[in-house]
């Protein structure tokens, strides 16, 4: 792919209130062997802790660091990331959440599976709790990989030819994804609206905006075998509204829809 050389890789982190993992996961982006051009976090509404230690991160960091700010009005991640979106610099958005930790070959493996009319899904290592607590101790994220659950060891491993194969292979159903590995470029994004503002709790707000980015035209493929992220344990969020939400999420399915009508759109400058 010609623009890969000369492609802008921004790495988007959404946070709410947890600065001891937000800190691990930010500095594993220092640690990369390829370096974004920017760090920018989206920050659903936390409190003074996380502002603290954004601004003490921007001083150690090799890469400029944005931190995109709203009120803490409840669980708003779309709003939220459409915000952050609208404030990188990057053609490529690279998104990760703040409870999550990256192999130094994170960033390199994701631009090696970018491709024209295309964004990416990548897997997820959930580290049990007991590693997340020694982690989150020690301030430093490594892994050990006999401790790593039996279940999640493929998601760990990293080898090039199987990278390529599974790329096209693995994971063919649309929704199928995880907005805590997913990577696009942002005229893609632009092109469906980015995220439905309508869906303001937990659940399938991702694979809503993969499916309208499919029926625009725009492909899946899968990151296995290398780019993985590594998943802090904590208890998982409410899904009080998620039958709401997947019935938005069958109603895209079933119409074909590419558009949202309250997305992105109203942060274009």
């Amino acid at each position: 792919m010609d623009n890969k050389k000369t492609m802008k890789v921004s790495i988007l982190v959404a946070t709410y209130n947890w600065p001891e993992a937000l800190k691990l996961c930010v500095r594993s982006i220092f640690r990369q062997t390829v370096l974004p051009c920017e760090i920018v976090i989206a920050d659903d509404g936390s409190g003074e802790p996380t502002r603290q230690l954004v601004e003490q991160l921007k001083t150690e960091s090799p890469v400029p660091i944005k931190h995109v700010w709203h009120e803490d009005k409840g669980f708003r991640l779309t709003v939220i990331r459409n915000k952050a979106i609208a404030a990188a610099e990057g053609d490529y958005i690279v998104q990760i959440d703040g409870d999550c930790c990256l192999p130094r070959h994170f960033v390199a493996d994701h631009m090696e599976q970018a491709r024209e009319n295309a964004f990416v899904c990548g897997s997820r290592v959930s580290l049990p709790e007991e590693a997340s607590k020694r982690i989150l101790q020690k301030e430093r994220f490594s892994i050990n990989p006999f401790r790593i659950p039996l279940g999640f060891i493929f998601n760990s491993m990293r080898c090039y030819p199987l990278r390529q194969y599974m790329a096209t292979r693995y994971g063919r159903r649309i929704g199928h994804l995880r907005g805590c590995n997913m990577a696009f470029w942002k005229s893609d994004f632009i092109k469906v609206n980015g995220y439905n503002e309508d869906l303001t709790q937990w659940g399938h707000e991702d694979s809503e905006l993969a499916y309208r980015l499919h029926f625009a035209g725009v492909k899946k493929r899968s990151l296995k075998m290398g780019g993985a992220v590594y998943h802090l344990y904590h208890k998982e969020n409410s899904r009080e509204n998620e039958a709401e939400h997947y019935k938005e999420l069958e109603r895209v399915k079933r119409e074909g829809v590419k558009w949202c009508s309250n997305g992105y759109d109203k942060y274009l400058k």
